[in-house]
């Protein structure tokens, strides 16, 4: 084991004898770097290092929770009795919890990398974001062009009283940039980047060039690009689009937390059929091109889940309380954003397994529709409780007589997503999955990483605002 300056064993042992039935315990140590390029110009350039350690303990089912960043032995003493204190004021004042019982799990793993980025000099960096900047000063009507690159470490080491000692790290590194196109008037922004689980090899072999060439295109394009007339069509959803329409419109909803609240379209659903039968809907932590996420920050293990298997919703995503409160096993979804916050049921890898349409076939057996494009899309609102949803497309296209014509600006998608899952009527079978070292899934005032994906899917019917 790799010192943590504290032993978090000895801890759960003094919380236990204060008298708390289970005590686990999170330390972290989180690096993140970020170089912003403002048009050609150095912004900023940071390296941002923090770690901590947060108690979480249960008296009578009762739950506290408190943190330090002091690793000094009375700043950790005082964090563990303020947790016990906490989980005490509660008792007959909220529902009590109870854990579910599972395993013992004891690991220690990262993800796979060849050069860490933590050895590559910041020039470099700053190079690679100046040579993309310059293959993009060609276009006239790209008005702003602001790249970034970043990169995040992630150490998170979990024991509890069951006897888990559980010790995971994470590199992802990424580029990403926003282009704005102005002409006449008119003006088109365009958000897009990669990242991978993996070290600086990634950002040394992808070809930026070409990608950020690509999303000139489109962005510039959609100034020229018309306006869809709202109503009813078939469209073909890209993989990006099928994982932000997948994770935002239906993976909240199968949160088990949410659930309890009483705030899911997905209550009392567990063995319907709610999408048609060619939809199979999975939560993984370890899917290639996602974020890497081997074991939950309560130290259970991610384990591929389906919540939708050939149409029929299987179950929830569970910490161990709402296992408890469900009598069902943990799922490895109780997640936090930092050492210093309270764990909370959270996707990971939400996906739509793949089928056997070439994606290809799928739009020539369109003889009507548009080809909605997920690069550049933009958030929209979305309500669990009933399962309604809105989202705007990137830059999309008109499909005529089974094949793909002229370019349409972004486009809004409106609809209720079990009734959109029953209109699937055809299902790639070019799986795609992807995350962001950028940004993330926000709830409760946390934002964790996580990714999405899919394969091209079909959808008859669907209202689109134009």
């Amino acid at each position: 084991m790799v010192s943590l300056g504290f032993d978090p064993v000895s801890w759960i042992r003094k919380g236990e004898e204060m008298g708390a039935d289970y005590v686990d315990v999170r330390y972290q140590e989180h690096t993140y770097e970020f170089i912003l390029l403002d048009n050609g110009v150095v912004r900023e350039s940071t390296v941002s290092k923090s770690r901590g350690v947060g108690f979480r303990v249960f008296y009578k089912g009762f739950v506290g929770y408190a943190s330090t960043n002091d690793l000094n032995e009375p700043s950790l003493k005082n964090a563990l009795e303020q947790a016990l204190r906490i989980a005490r004021a509660l008792e007959g004042r909220s529902r009590p919890a109870r854990v579910a019982s599972r395993g013992v799990h004891r690991d220690r793993v990262a993800s796979d990398y060849s050069i860490d980025p933590v050895d590559v000099d910041v020039s470099e960096k700053v190079d690679l974001l100046k040579a993309i900047h310059a293959t993009l000063r060609e276009e006239r009507a790209l008005s702003s062009v602001v790249l970034r690159y970043g990169f995040e470490k992630d150490r998170r080491v979990i024991a509890s009283s069951r006897g888990d000692y559980v010790d995971f790290t994470r590199r992802m590194v990424g580029v990403g940039g926003v282009l704005v196109a102005q002409a006449e008037g008119s003006m088109e922004r365009l958000s897009h980047g990669e990242s991978r689980v993996a070290g600086w090899e990634f950002v040394k072999n992808f070809d930026w060039e070409r990608l950020f060439k690509e999303n000139a295109e489109l962005v510039v394009g959609a100034l020229k690009a018309k306006a869809f007339p709202p109503g009813k069509y078939d469209v073909v959803l890209d993989n990006e689009m099928v994982g932000l329409l997948i994770h935002e419109a239906f993976g909240h909803a199968s949160e088990a937390d949410i659930v309890m609240s009483g705030g899911s379209v997905l209550e009392n659903k567990v063995g319907s059929v709610v999408a048609s039968e060619l939809v199979s809907i999975v939560d993984d932590g370890r899917v290639s091109g996602g974020v890497y996420l081997p074991y939950d920050d309560e130290g259970s293990p991610k384990v591929k889940v389906y919540l939708i298997e050939k149409g029929v919703f299987r179950g929830y995503l569970h910490n161990l309380e709402t296992a408890g409160f469900f009598n069902a096993s943990p799922t490895g979804n109780g997640r936090s954003m930092t050492y210093a916050d309270n764990v909370l049921v959270r996707q990971t890898n939400i996906y739509l397994e793949p089928g056997d349409w070439d994606p290809f076939e799928i739009v020539q057996d369109t003889k009507r529709g548009v080809y909605l494009k997920g690069r550049g899309a933009s958030g929209g609102q979305v309500n669990p409780a009933t399962g309604s949803f809105t989202f705007t497309s990137g830059p999309s296209f008109i499909i005529e007589g089974g094949e793909v014509q002229g370019m349409i600006r972004g486009v809004m998608i409106a609809g209720n997503i079990l009734e959109t899952l029953l209109n699937v009527d055809a299902v790639g079978l070019d799986l795609e999955v992807k995350t962001s070292v950028f940004g993330g899934c926000g709830k409760g005032g946390q934002m964790v990483r996580v990714g999405d994906g899919g394969p091209h899917v079909r959808v008859r019917g669907v209202a689109l605002g134009g």
